[in-house]
């Protein structure tokens, strides 16, 4: 299988360069300056359970001229736009493309691009993070990436996604197949906004934020109004997916923080709009009320000028 991995950040990085080490056909869309420093130093994988590096193939902008089976497309946002042009020449009839952004809104941009048949949904749990030399830094031993045609009987896998499944778990991916990949992708949503607008608002990690006082009954109450959106858009959170989440937002002494966050604390901007001005947007066109989700929003937007300004 041809495997053209879109980004080699945090999460994408991470994903190919698991399907490097076990043997598989993998390629990196990159940017220039990426390739270069890629070129140098191999994509390394450091931190927990020790150290290792592929050497990876890459390609930039305007050098695809085939199809690949699939494509894991792992850009923020606010870079998907490019990203689509950039990667259009690998998408062919019979290519899956499968997104690892969280949100919705990109699922409608792709399909509106390469047809539905095409796209695949996707949900992407790593704990990485890229460091300033341009290794991935693994945090914790979780590699799971949930996927699935978005429109088939429940429970149904179909062929295409059963070899996409071999492969993953072939490289020590967990890759289960939903019943109703649209319904992980909203249960994500609401874990990623709630995380990020807990430490965002407060501009704290969830220790600072659930150590001050007052602090533990913010978790619940951001989870509340992003489960209410969800659970209107016909996604109800299940009660065990709710504890998850607060699991991860109300923990003592927890140095935990998204990725939005550290975008936010950097002065970099963020997917504001993509995370949470869609999700506020629907709750608005659903009756859902959503003060703390609206006021996160603000904030960030505000930041998001800011940062465009510097």
């Amino acid at each position: 299988m041809k495997i053209l991995v879109v980004g080699a950040g945090a999460t994408g990085g991470y994903f190919g360069a698991l399907l490097a080490r076990a043997g598989e056909d993998v390629t990196f869309l990159v940017r220039p300056a990426r390739a270069a420093a890629l070129r140098e130093r191999g994509l390394r994988v450091v931190g927990r359970d020790g150290e290792w590096t592929v050497e990876p193939r890459l390609v930039t902008a305007g050098e695809l001229r085939e199809p690949y089976d699939l494509v894991l497309l792992s850009v923020k946002s606010t870079g998907l736009d490019r990203a689509i042009e950039d990667v259009a020449p690998a998408v062919g009839p019979d290519t899956a493309v499968v997104p690892l952004l969280n949100g919705l809104a990109h699922i409608d941009v792709l399909n509106a691009r390469f047809g539905a048949r095409a796209v695949l949904g996707g949900v992407a749990k790593v704990v990485t993070t890229l460091d300033d030399a341009g290794d991935i830094r693994r945090l914790a031993p979780l590699a799971h990436l949930a996927f699935g045609e978005q429109d088939v009987p429940a429970g149904t896998v179909s062929a295409r996604v059963g070899r996409i499944r071999e492969v993953l778990e072939g490289a020590g991916i967990d890759a289960p197949v939903p019943a109703d990949v649209l319904t992980a992708m909203w249960h994500k949503w609401v874990f990623i906004t709630t995380f990020g607008a807990v430490t965002s608002l407060m501009r704290g990690t969830v220790g600072e934020v659930y150590d001050a006082e007052g602090g533990p009954a913010l978790g619940p109450a951001v989870l509340d109004e992003a489960a209410a959106v969800a659970a209107a858009a016909g996604h109800p959170v299940p009660e065990e997916e709710r504890a998850a989440t607060l699991a991860v937002v109300s923990a003592p002494g927890s140095p935990m923080v998204p990725s939005l966050y550290r975008d936010l604390v950097a002065g970099r901007p963020t997917e504001v709009e993509h995370l949470f001005g869609d999700l506020t947007a629907r709750a608005r066109a659903l009756g859902v009320a959503t003060p703390l989700l609206d006021l996160a929003t603000l904030h960030l937007r505000v930041h998001q000028r800011r940062a465009a300004d510097a």
